[in-house]
């Protein structure tokens, strides 16, 4: 058996047991390393010199852990929260909670759309946005499973479609760039259109989710949010401003350099020197927001050191040529082939972006031999790619979701992000990718 589908399907089983995912991915990585021909000593070297490919992100996250505690404590998300709550009104019915919740959910898909393309912050939105709209939800009985599959469909489907942003860097930078380099002549505008079909599979997901999965009323425990998220019974004003200075800071030196740790670091600068947060404070404040997002943080630390180890041992491409042999004349099969091992691959890795250029040199001078059009092998390469995006335990955009919804531990992050996601995301994007490809 081929090392990385081995050590995928027993990091997904044993993350699926409740184990640690962090636990998951290193025993993962261990035994496909043995499999793959690596010796103890190896797999860990290359496991453990892996791991520091994932230290940028994992600061990042906890950097914006405590600009997050910091923006709870300027009492801006209580006004966004009171907000909400008096959208509800006196006339609590439950039209009038259809009507809130409707706003909410659209309001929550139009922000993490704009932060892969419009404003490209991508995942740093959701630990500042979400941890204070709990109480609402909580209030509303709204399932967080929904809205994490909310979260996910604008953090995976806009970069697939929208040629802006992290879509840019997708569609332009990575998918058109490995597709010529490997034999096919593209147009910059056949990439969205190719990939409106498998999109298309992925909305039908987001509306079964919202509309039937997990439309529900489901209760959290309101003591357990309020603990993790205090409300403040007088707002400052003075405070608000200097949240807003803050955020719109971070912002701008985020999109002027790139980096979210210096944003975050500078907008939480600005909360002290504001006021918002006294000097003697400040380090309980960043404790609370690192403790907060610790678990993220190691997990992406993992996920780079697995990803090492499984490149380590080259069953990728191995797993590729496996299949690639398999599909003599099969135009069906060989695009069903296809599109699985891109789901075994970035289910491991946890980047679309960075399956492209593994899979593109094997799949593309395939498609061409098997007599797929241009737009189909677009289909095909680009939809193998982002498959597993959804789904992955290692993902940023399940971990993203996370991030936010457990802030009060009542939000698993197998169960309550990568399961549901897994189901209505990735399972629609294998049959629409398929379609895609035979009609293209």
């Amino acid at each position: 058996m081929n090392p990385v589908v081995i050590a995928v399907a027993l990091m997904l089983v044993l993350s699926l047991l409740r184990i640690n995912v962090v636990v998951s991915l290193a025993i993962g990585a261990i035994v496909g390393g043995l499999l793959g021909g690596l010796s103890l000593e190896q797999t860990l070297s290359t496991f453990t010199g892996g791991l520091g490919g994932g230290a940028e992100i994992a600061l990042s996250y906890a950097m914006l852990g405590a600009f997050a505690v910091a923006i709870s404590r300027s009492g801006i998300t209580d006004l966004l929260a009171r907000k909400v709550i008096s959208q509800l009104g006196k006339d609590a019915s439950s039209s009038r909670i259809l009507w809130v919740k409707s706003l909410l959910l659209t309001s929550v898909l139009g922000v993490s759309i704009s932060s892969q393309n419009l404003i490209p912050v991508h995942i740093a939105f959701i630990p500042i946005l979400i941890p204070p709209l709990l109480h609402v939800m909580a209030q509303m009985q709204i399932d967080r499973r929904q809205v994490a599959c909310v979260i996910t469909f604008g953090l995976t489907a806009t970069y697939m479609l929208l040629p802006v942003g992290f879509g840019g860097i997708f569609l332009n930078n990575i998918l058109a760039k490995n597709l010529i380099d490997n034999g096919v002549a593209v147009e910059f505008s056949q990439l969205p259109l190719a990939m409106a079909i498998p999109v298309l599979g992925m909305f039908i997901g987001l509306l079964v989710a919202v509309f039937f999965s997990y439309r529900k009323p489901r209760q959290y425990d309101l003591e357990k949010i309020l603990a993790a998220e205090p409300e403040t019974v007088e707002l400052n004003f003075n405070h608000i401003w200097v949240a807003l200075l803050a955020i719109a800071v971070a912002l701008g030196l985020q999109l002027m350099t790139n980096s979210i740790v210096l944003g975050a670091l500078a907008g939480f600068i600005i909360f002290t020197c504001g006021g918002v947060i006294k000097f003697r404070e400040s380090q309980d404040a960043f404790t609370q927001g690192v403790r907060m997002m610790s678990l993220i943080g190691f997990i992406m630390i993992s996920a780079a050191g697995f990803a090492a180890v499984m490149k380590e041992t080259h069953g990728v491409e191995s797993l590729v040529q496996s299949v690639s042999g398999m599909m003599a004349g099969h135009k069906g099969l060989a695009a069903f082939l296809m599109l699985l091992v891109g789901l075994l691959i970035t289910m491991g890795i946890g980047s679309s972006f960075s399956t492209v250029p593994i899979i593109a040199t094997i799949y593309v001078p395939l498609c061409i031999h098997l007599g797929f059009s241009p737009m189909a092998t677009i289909a095909l390469v680009g939809t193998a790619g982002a498959l597993g995006d959804a789904g992955s335990p290692a993902s940023d955009s399940t971990l993203g979701p996370t991030s936010g919804l457990n802030a009060d531990g009542q939000h698993d992050h197998i169960w309550d992000s990568v399961v549901p996601t897994f189901i209505h995301y990735n399972i629609p994007l294998i049959i629409f990718g398929w379609i895609a490809a035979m009609v293209l």
